[in-house]
């Protein structure tokens, strides 16, 4: 009788079973899903002043951002809105010159200019929200309503007087900056190449003859500007403003 040898029953399972578990334990555990990016409007205001207002695009704030250009809309309506969006906050993140008494209106106003100037050599694309009525926003002028008021307050001056004053500055120097300073690409490329120096992103001190700033050929008629405006400000008696401050500046 021949004796066939019968390996046990349970040997081959219990083989199974232990490179089942060898291989189960070897298999990677799924990545663990992060946290979704966060959409805030600092965040896309930082994604397009990155990118520049002539440059901007949903998909290229989406794709900086880390999101789906689909989540972007959640937080504006389209281009336009985040057009909007960008140059308010590249506007109300400005520091302007501020008003007070220490140096001759006339030299606040060449540093007041000059920040101007910088704003719009800093920010290409902004001077539509700068100049027109049906495109800036309530933040915008309720910043621009405060500056003046302070102006009259710290010169003697009436609010409509400030507010003219401000405002011819204001929309000469844009209107100019915009039409002769050229197409450089984003403020961060731009920074980048030291083609705009970090200080000239910020106003910081004295904004003088001497500085950077307003381009030579044009100093002296800016210049020519301010004097004039000094010169005629005691026959300004009113001036119109947006109607959603009418309330809280009116009668001044």
């Amino acid at each position: 009788m021949i004796m066939r040898y019968a390996p046990k029953a349970s040997a081959v399972p219990e083989a199974g079973a232990a490179a089942k578990g060898k291989a189960m334990s070897l298999s990677p555990s799924p990545p663990a899903r992060g946290r979704p990016a966060t959409i805030t409007r600092d965040r896309i205001a930082d994604a397009g002043i990155a990118i520049g207002l002539n440059d901007l695009t949903i998909v290229g704030v989406a794709a900086r951002l880390g999101v789906s250009h689909m989540g972007l809309y959640k937080h504006v309506r389209g281009l336009a809105d985040l057009r909007s969006l960008v140059a308010e906050a590249a506007f109300l993140r400005w520091e302007f010159p501020r008003p007070g008494p220490e140096v001759p209106l006339a030299t606040w106003l060449w540093d007041f200019a000059t920040s101007i100037w910088r704003l719009v050599e800093a920010h290409p694309g902004i001077a539509p929200w700068l100049l027109r009525g049906d495109m800036i926003t309530r933040e915008m002028t309720e910043k621009i309503v405060a500056h003046q008021e302070e102006l009259a307050g710290t010169r003697g001056l009436s609010f409509a007087q400030a507010r003219w004053l401000m405002l011819t500055i204001a929309f000469h120097c844009v209107a100019v900056a915009d039409t002769v300073l050229p197409a450089r690409g984003s403020p961060a490329g731009r920074l980048q190449s030291g083609r705009l120096q970090s200080d000239r992103l910020q106003t910081g001190g004295s904004g003088g003859e001497g500085a950077e700033g307003i381009d030579p050929e044009h100093r002296d008629g800016i210049r020519a500007l301010i004097t004039g405006a000094l010169a005629i400000i005691g026959e300004i008696t009113s001036v119109p403003y947006p109607s959603e401050v009418t309330d809280r500046a009116g009668g001044r």
